[in-house]
């Protein structure tokens, strides 16, 4: 094949602005990409991976959490990014979630969130900037270590909430200074992984723009019915040597 295409999902607010920057970065790890909003089409079918990206925080009612007057909600995305993760895993597509893309992967798959998380994590550093301002460690033999590297990232942040319990098949992959969970990803095929962060944004960093390559080569092997975290590991290895 030429270049997998990316199923990427927006808000329907504030999509236009980052979807370009997304495409970027996909384009740069040698995929293409569609852009999804609530309201019109997005199906599965027609993408080999998909990305749930950032934006509103994601609603209680979906975890059996409280609301907080704080929280800003698009039940609409809701429902289409919890169907759409749903679709990709029942067949077998991978999933890159950024910010509340990661916490909709835990959701979908039946994990739950903090909602005011730095309420809880008094020691994690708060910062809302879009510039890598925060540090974090990677968690030894994980597959975003084998992406990235272990040593501590820089990162940037724009969240609030953070994952709380984990869903079904999933591990954490990194945690910021004080504890709280900056990265989750699937156990096995098929590829997934959700980073509390916006790699976007960082594309000028190899480790981040390592992340999209990751969904890029998965959405690939897929496509070729081979097994994707194995060539993941492979396209690690290659570029590496």
């Amino acid at each position: 094949m030429t270049r997998p295409l990316i199923g990427v999902t927006t808000s329907r607010r504030s999509g236009w602005r980052i979807f370009p920057l997304v495409a970027l970065n996909v384009w740069l790890a040698g995929g293409r990409s569609v852009r999804w909003v609530a309201g019109r089409d997005a199906d599965i079918a027609a993408v080999d991976g998909i990305i749930i990206g950032g934006g509103d925080d994601i609603s209680p009612d979906l975890y059996g959490g409280k609301l907080v007057t704080s929280a800003r909600l698009d039940p609409d995305r809701d429902a289409l990014e919890r169907r759409l993760v749903g679709e990709a895993f029942d067949h077998g597509k991978p999933v890159l979630g950024i910010c509340r893309g990661s916490q909709m992967l835990n959701v979908a798959l039946g994990g739950t969130l903090h909602q005011d998380a730095y309420g809880l994590y008094t020691a994690s550093r708060r910062v809302y900037t879009i510039l890598p301002r925060k540090s974090v460690h990677i968690c030894a033999e994980t597959r975003l270590g084998g992406i990235s590297g272990l040593a501590p990232m820089k990162i940037n942040a724009l969240h609030s909430q953070a994952v709380d319990t984990l869903g079904e098949g999933l591990q954490v992959a990194a945690r910021d200074l004080g504890g709280m969970v900056q990265a989750v990803e699937r156990i096995a095929d098929p590829f997934a992984l959700g980073v509390q962060w916006h790699p976007e944004h960082l594309f000028y960093a190899r480790r981040q723009r390592a992340i999209f390559r990751a969904l890029v080569t998965a959405a690939r092997a897929r496509h070729e019915h081979r097994a994707q975290i194995e060539d993941v590991r492979r396209e690690v290895e290659m570029v590496t040597e």
